[in-house]
């Protein structure tokens, strides 16, 4: 089995098909990001589709600076970002249309807290935003994240501890 960085070269040489095997071999962790990060197969789709029409673009340019999943991540906690920004004023919309608290079905809301706490996420300053969400999307250990982001674990650790701390403060304002 090709390597992810002989995959990407072969690409880059034209190979297309090196690119679909990229995608089949990266589509389940990033679908399942988004499904933990969205809780809606639909989105998650979409998000994760849209993450690779982006790397199928940047792969073109891709340097080899970092690992491929290190990029891959970034470009799922990215566009992830995106998401939370675009959908910010739907989730404003809806807190006028809720129910009457006797009415409220559990389930909608723990969506509606899932929403809380990602709209809290965005809002975090971006190392500590990174941290958060690969610590709760992805479920990563704290020397995996150091290593995706370049840093040292206990910063890791510094970081998710302050944005927990903010996030709390966030949330229960």
């Amino acid at each position: 089995m090709k390597s992810d960085k002989e995959l990407i070269k072969e690409f880059q040489g034209g190979n297309e098909e090196a690119f679909n095997q990229l995608v089949k071999r990266h589509l389940p962790d990033t679908y399942g990001f988004f499904i933990k990060f969205t809780s809606d197969t639909v989105e998650a789709e979409d998000l994760a589709q849209d993450v690779f029409i982006k790397m199928y673009k940047a792969l073109k340019k891709f340097r080899f600076e970092s690992e491929f999943k290190t990029y891959l991540f970034r470009a799922n906690i990215n566009m992830s970002n995106s998401y939370l920004r675009r959908n910010k004023w739907r989730n404003l919309l809806h807190l006028d249309q809720a129910p009457e608290p006797a009415y409220l079905d559990t389930s909608q809301e723990d969506e509606w807290r899932r929403k809380e706490l990602w709209d809290a996420i965005s809002k975090l300053p971006k190392k500590q935003r990174m941290v958060v969400s690969m610590r709760i999307a992805k479920e990563m250990p704290y020397k995996e994240i150091a290593l995706a982001m370049g840093i040292n674990v206990n910063s890791a650790k510094v970081s998710y501890h302050h944005a927990i701390k903010t996030l709390k403060d966030l949330i229960n304002k």
